[in-house]
């Protein structure tokens, strides 16, 4: 079993992978400005910001695979690409897996482009968050060979707005959006995390980004 620290465990996302890893016996240690109203068990909550050195440094130290679950636009006043560096270093030193939980927007809409985030419909209001986490991604593809990340792009319909339906399945795409015959894209949290957990315990893609959908 591995020990899963989640920097943004009590978020749509993190909180998600929190239960599935708990629930497959993994040591699961959640971080979040606040405690959550209603923990889950199996779960160590934990209060403080991966924009505090000390804070990295001890989430770090205590896992095997540090996930990154947090808003792109926005830690703590500044982009998560801000603090990409520190994570990687932190991860690096520790010999930790990092992983993140990426958007929807760096996703490519067919083999060789375009990204969704510069297709026509994509939502001005959107764009911030989006071209944050594909700058993060791209840190990650630059970062020395020594580092071992993953990073997952769920569908296009995500979020706490769009629950949607637990299959107990899912598909995944490289790096191309996954759609269903009709065009549709989503992706329930909890399919999400199933195949979040799943790469964890698998690794079957060091190194690289998949996509998620049903």
């Amino acid at each position: 079993m591995a020990r899963v620290v989640i920097f943004g465990g009590t978020g749509y996302a993190g909180g998600n992978i929190a239960r599935e890893a708990a629930s497959r016996g993994h040591e699961v240690i959640s971080y979040s400005r606040n405690a959550p109203e209603q923990p889950l068990e199996g779960v160590e909550y934990r209060t403080g910001s991966l924009a505090s050195p000390e804070v990295l440094a001890a989430a770090a130290a205590d896992a095997d695979v540090l996930v990154v679950a947090v808003h792109g636009a926005d830690v703590d006043g500044a982009p998560l690409t801000a603090y990409v560096p520190g994570l990687i270093d932190a991860a690096r030193t520790n010999g930790v897996r990092l992983a993140f939980v990426g958007g929807a927007g760096s996703s490519l809409v067919a083999e060789g482009g375009p990204r969704l985030v510069d297709t026509p419909d994509f939502l001005d209001d959107w764009k911030p968050e989006a071209l944050s986490h594909a700058e993060v991604l791209e840190a990650l593809r630059q970062a020395p060979e020594d580092l071992d990340w993953f990073y997952v792009s769920p569908a296009a319909l995500f979020g706490v707005f769009a629950p949607g339906e637990t299959t107990g399945a899912y598909r995944t795409g490289g790096d191309v959006l996954v759609t269903k015959e009709d065009g549709s894209s989503e992706i329930s949290g909890t399919d999400f995390a199933l195949a979040f957990v799943d790469e964890i315990e698998n690794n079957a893609h060091p190194r690289r980004r998949f996509t998620v959908g049903h």
